[in-house]
Order: C-alpha cells, then sequence, then structure tokens
C-alpha cells in the first residue's frame, strides 16, 4: 500500500517576495506575532519529501531529520528533498525572512521525516515508523514535537496508521492534514484521504484569494476548517522559491497558526491541549456560506485573543 505526495499545481518559480505572504494577510497572523514569540520554542515534525537543508530561509530552523525512504541508498541522515514539496511546506511554516519571505511561525524548530522519494513514492510502513519517531523524539535539550504536519495521504484506513495517529494524540501531538486535491467541487460527493479523516487529526481545505473553496479541494464530512492553499509563495530547490497551489499548501498554514498559539498559551503560563486550541480555531472562523462538507467550520482568521482564550 502506497502513500504519496498531496499533487500540488506548480504556478510560477521566483527569486523573492515583495510583500507580505497572501496567506500571512488573509488570516490577519501579525495579531499573534505581536503576542507571541513568533513560535520561539516549538518543535514541528514536518512528514514529506524531506527538505531542502541549505535552503538559506530554512538551515537554521531545522533541529533534525530522518530518511524513512530509499532514496540515498536508504541513508537515514540524508533527507535531501527530490521534489520541491517538503521544502515549500516548511518554508509557509518557518521561513526565516531571510531574503524578504516568511513563514507564519519563523522561530520553530523543524524536525524533518522524509517519507517520500523522489518518484513521489512512500509507504505506509514508513509514514508510521516517522510517526512513531516523531511521538518519541528528544531534542539535545529535552525538546519534543509539538505539531506534525502531513501535506501527504493514501486512500487506505490503515490499521497500522490509525492505532499510530491515536498514540501520537494521546502523547499530546496536534496533528494537522491537508484533505487531498482530488475534489470535484460537488459538495455531495465525498474524497477521503487518510491520516487527515481520522478523528481528531485537524482535517484542512483549501481556499483561493476570491474566498472561494479551491474547486480540486476534496469534500467531506470531517473537513474542520478551510485556508489559503492557491497561489502560495515559498521556499523551493536550489534556494530559490516558487508558487504552489494545493491543500498541501493550505495544512501549514494552520500548523503554523498552531504553533503561534502554543507560543502564546505558554508564555502566559497556561498549558496546551487539542481541545483548547480547536475551540480557539473554531471560535476564530469566517463562515463562507458554503457546505460544510466544503468549508467544514470556514476560513481561519485571527482575531484578538486573551491570555488563555477565554
Amino acid at each position: 500500500m502506497n502513500i504519496h505526495l498531496i499533487p500540488n499545481i506548480v504556478n510560477d518559480s521566483v527569486r523573492v517576495a515583495e510583500e507580505l505572504p497572501i496567506g500571512i494577510q488573509t488570516m490577519n497572523i501579525p495579531v499573534l506575532w505581536e503576542k507571541s514569540n513568533k513560535g520561539k520554542g516549538n518543535v514541528i515534525a514536518i512528514i514529506d519529501s524531506g527538505c531542502e537543508v541549505t535552503h538559506p530561509e530554512l538551515k537554521d530552523n531545522i533541529i533534525g531529520g530522518v530518511n524513512f525512504t530509499r532514496d540515498d541508498d536508504g541513508d537515514p541522515d540524508i533527507y535531501t528533498d527530490y521534489t520541491g514539496h517538503g521544502t515549500h511546506v516548511a518554508g509557509i511554516i518557518a521561513a526565516q525572512n531571510n531574503s524578504r519571505i516568511i513563514g507564519i511561525a519563523p522561530e520553530s524548530k523543524l524536525l524533518i521525516l522524509k517519507v517520500i522519494d523522489h518518484s513521489d513514492n512512500g509507504e505506509y510502513k514508513s509514514l508510521i515508523q516517522a510517526i512513531q519517531y516523531a511521538v518519541s523524539w528528544r531534542g539535545i535539550n529535552g525538546e519534543k514535537v509539538n505539531i506534525i504536519n502531513l501535506s501527504i495521504g493514501g486512500t487506505i484506513d490503515d490499521p497500522g496508521l490509525s492505532e499510530v495517529i491515536e498514540k501520537s494524540i494521546q502523547s499530546g501531538i496536534i496533528l494537522i492534514a491537508a484533505s487531498g486535491n482530488y475534489g470535484d467541487d460537488i459538495a455531495e460527493t465525498d474524497e477521503i484521504l487518510y491520516p487527515a479523516y481520522y478523528n481528531k487529526v485537524i482535517e484542512i481545505g483549501s481556499i483561493n484569494q476570491a474566498y472561494q473553496v479551491s474547486r480540486f479541494s476534496n469534500s467531506n464530512n470531517r473537513i474542520d476548517f478551510v485556508a489559503p492553499g492557491e497561489k502560495i509563495l515559498s521556499t523551493y530547490l536550489g534556494g530559490t522559491y516558487a508558487e504552489l497551489s494545493g491543500t498541501s499548501m493550505a495544512a501549514p498554514h494552520v500548523t503554523g497558526l498552531v504553533s503561534l498559539l502554543i507560543n502564546h498559551l505558554n508564555l502566559n503560563n497556561s498549558s496546551y491541549k487539542y481541545e483548547k486550541i480547536y475551540a480557539y480555531l473554531l471560535n476564530s472562523c469566517e463562515d463562507l456560506n458554503l457546505s460544510k462538507k466544503l468549508q467544514g467550520n470556514g476560513l481561519i482568521r485571527i482575531k484578538d485573543v486573551s491570555p488563555d482564550f477565554s
């Protein structure tokens, strides 16, 4: 049984951004920048196609990584990205603004877990191993993974995957996953990918810049929220930048946001857990007046926050 990157559309390749990224503007992220350390102290596991670890926007935020594929003769210490997908996802979350592009949580650290190889193939076994690794990982200063971003998926409900997802949730990790790009723009038909469809995995669909759900975005009864996912500028291979579209781009917007929320709670001596984070996201939603199977609870747009979200 195989898993794949959720297909993305390459819109353009560019050198630098000229303004605040559209997703950051749409979600009103700067409100939380003012009340957090931009994710400092958090570790986000990106389970994807690896990462270009030398990219100037990312290299200082990568805390470690493992290769679970057969690329580079299966060397676990080489988690190079050959597709650009994982690098793009990483930049949406934590690009450092060294060349005028900034991620949503630019002080967060990234744990790169590569499960998709150069030809866009991966195995459920590798995904399960990567999640297990994220749960048990500890940094040199005792750091733990707070969030897992999953912009990948498969159509099979694998019992082993379901089990490890449940264990990761019980450990306190928040999981955020892309819903998938197999949508037909019809709410009545369901398109389901795992692990996004599992209970308590926060499933994210995509909207465009006109605040419409993207035609490609999967629909089902477990979509939680939507976020910007079309023509998203982020880091890419060769130290460059590219615009990509897909629910793969929407999910890391929410991952970065959750890092800021955790950061905000910690700064105010308030513990975080899934229920509190989810309630805040729910209260920050803007209803797009569409079927819940397309938009879930709506578009997340940040409002002012009290120290404990009360």
